[in-house]
Formats: C-alpha cells, structure tokens, sequence
C-alpha cells in the first residue's frame, strides 16, 4: 500500500487549486494500492513565524505535529500551490518554516556541511499553478519557485525525485484548458505520480 500525502497551500478553499487536489484524489481513490492522508495548510491553526529562528525551537501546535506525522508516514507527497511573486503563498511557506526543522526532515551533522536527509525514500510531485507562461517562468526568471520548492526544501532534505507539473498560464484561461488540465492531474493521482 503506497501512503500518499496531499498538501494544498492555497488559502483559499474555492480556489482552481482545491479543484486541482481534489481531481488528483479522485484518480488516487480508483487505485487499490493507495493510502490517502491530506493537508489543507489553510485549515491549520499555528504560528507561521518561525519565531526564534532555529536558535531555539517554538513549540509545535497540535496541528503542525499531526502534519509532521503524515510527512513522516507518506511515500508520495503531492504539493498545489499557486506561484505569487515567483515563490508560494505565505502561509505555506510558514507551514514548511514550521514543520522542516532540524531532527524532523534533516539533521546537521557536526563538521559537515550539508546535514543528513530525514526524508529519503520518499518520492513528490509539484503541481503548481500561475500566470507567466512557463517559457518566461523559465528563460527570465529561473524558475525561482520550483528551484525552491524542489531543490532548496524537498530534495534538500533528501525527497528524491520531485516532478512538476506547471499549468500556465491561468489567467483569463478558458474552461476547455482548465478542464484538461483537472483530466491530466486526476491521471497522475491513478497513477500515484
């Protein structure tokens, strides 16, 4: 049984996001071979501010431990969020302030570097959604949100691999292309990718 973790970091639950997430459900739910925990980052109650920095730990909420429990469980943990400002909502950006700490999805090791990775064996996807087209997202920008997301957190803290998935541009876009686009992402939840 493959444990799948969903994790939504739109704030807003009507959002094309939810309908993103729910569709990816959907195709999950008709494997037999699926587990499916979810995380509405939205529908938590914590702190976002990482308060003291990592100088000393703020105590996490019963929330964020439950959170760091389904991490910890899943196989495969599937992210949606919008792309503002080239980088993630606020809040999802203090849930993984919170929750990615020393001791929970990586471990400094004295001497070294690069810290130990806590969250090898696990496999994710990105699905994210924007306004700029992915060919600007890519040749102007860098692709500042998925370098982050990916490299900087995921794949850091030893998540390998990590697949995108960039629906753009969504703006003024027409119902044909978002319903192909719930089609396509209902697919990768059938195949738990």
């Amino acid at each position: 049984m493959k444990k799948i973790l969903i994790v939504n970091g739109h704030p807003e639950k009507s959002s094309y996001n939810y309908a993103l997430s729910a569709s990816y459900i959907d195709g999950a739910t008709k494997n037999n071979n699926a587990e499916i925990s979810i995380i509405n980052i939205a529908d938590l109650q914590f702190n976002p501010n990482l308060t003291h920095g990592y100088q000393q730990r703020t105590e996490l909420e019963p929330d964020l431990l439950d959170a760091i429990e389904k991490l910890k469980a899943a196989d495969h943990i599937a992210w949606f969020f919008p792309m503002w400002w080239y980088s993630c909502p606020a809040i999802m950006k203090g849930f993984i302030d919170r929750t990615f700490l020393p001791g929970i999805t990586f471990q400094p090791v004295e001497g070294k570097p690069l810290p130990d990775k806590l969250l090898k064996g696990k496999s994710a996807r990105l699905i994210i959604t924007a306004d700029s087209p992915s060919w600007f997202n890519s040749l102007f920008m860098g692709k500042p949100a998925i370098n982050q997301i990916k490299r900087g957190i995921l794949q850091f803290c030893g998540v390998n691999p990590v697949k995108v998935t960039y629906i753009a541009p969504l703006k003024n876009s027409t119902e044909a292309f978002r319903k192909k686009h719930l089609l396509k992402v209902r697919e990768l939840g059938q195949q738990l990718d």
